[in-house]
């Protein structure tokens, strides 16, 4: 779908039904959440999971600055828009956690429903020398290298449910990395900096007016979210928690049957 000056490729099952829109995070990709969207249309959802620009299949404009928090929320909104929802429910994941963040403080009370899943409310901790050298690898020499730096090294997200799950899942590792290799360098180099040095938001989430029903979901593995996801969930009022056990940074692959149980019983309360 054209989304003022990108294009945004969307995945989406149920349409005529309740909205929901489903962000995918940082390196990420619409099928994160594409295998869920058939269920939820069959309970009655309009859901729809986009590419973030930058991501996927979504155009990946050439400039630094054509990427940030708030031009990716722009999008999410503008893609509401075009879609013809009015109050639609919001899930972001990881850095789309962030995003639907700006959505919700722009305007809560377009959200019938907020899922905030293995995301956080401040700057993640990442060694800058190291954010430096991936920058100068992906943007000098493009993304495929970077990939292949990428695959010699372990990161805080390599849980032991993620391994299990590389181990377990035939062909999963094979799409993780190709999710990698179709993100934008310039994406890239904009978004780290950014996750690395954006604003504390717990203020702005105890503040929201109205506030809408939220689902604070998490996997219990997942180190460098857990405590970021119990005082979000602590500071927004009448807001849920689950964590969910045997899970890392993605539990709706590395436990979804629980993570379905969680959404779909927040889910189902909304309607």
């Amino acid at each position: 779908m054209t989304v003022g000056p990108v294009e945004l490729a969307i995945a989406e099952a149920g349409e005529g039904g309740r909205p929901i829109l489903l962000l995918h995070g940082f390196t990420g990709a619409k099928e994160d959440f594409s295998e869920w969207l058939d269920p939820l249309a069959v309970r009655g959802w309009h859901a729809v999971a986009p590419d973030h620009r930058g991501h996927g299949a979504s155009s990946k404009p050439g400039k630094v600055g054509d990427y940030s928090f708030a031009l990716l929320a722009g999008d999410s909104v503008a893609l509401a828009d075009a879609l013809g929802w009015g109050r639609f429910a919001l899930l972001g994941h990881s850095m789309g956690g962030y995003v639907a963040q700006r959505i919700a403080f722009a305007d809560s009370g377009r959200l019938s429903g907020l899922i905030l899943q293995d995301t956080g409310h401040g700057p993640i901790d990442i060694d800058a020398s190291q954010a430096a050298l991936a920058i100068k690898i992906a943007t000098e020499s493009g993304i495929d290298a970077l990939a292949d730096a990428r695959a010699r090294h372990t990161s805080p997200l390599d849980t032991p449910a993620h391994q299990r799950l590389l181990r377990e899942r035939a062909g999963y590792a094979e799409f993780d990395d190709r999710k990698f290799r179709a993100t934008s360098p310039w994406l890239y180099a904009a978004m780290v900096p950014e996750l690395m040095s954006g604003p504390d938001t717990l203020g702005d989430l105890s503040a929201m007016d109205p506030v809408p029903p939220t689902l604070v979901i998490v996997g219990e593995q997942d180190e460098p979210f857990l405590g970021s996801a119990q005082r979000i969930a602590g500071v927004i009022a009448g807001s849920r928690l689950a964590v969910i056990p045997g899970a890392g940074h993605s539990p709706q692959f590395e436990n979804p049957a629980a993570w379905w149980e969680a959404m779909t019983s927040f889910l189902d309360a909304l309607a």
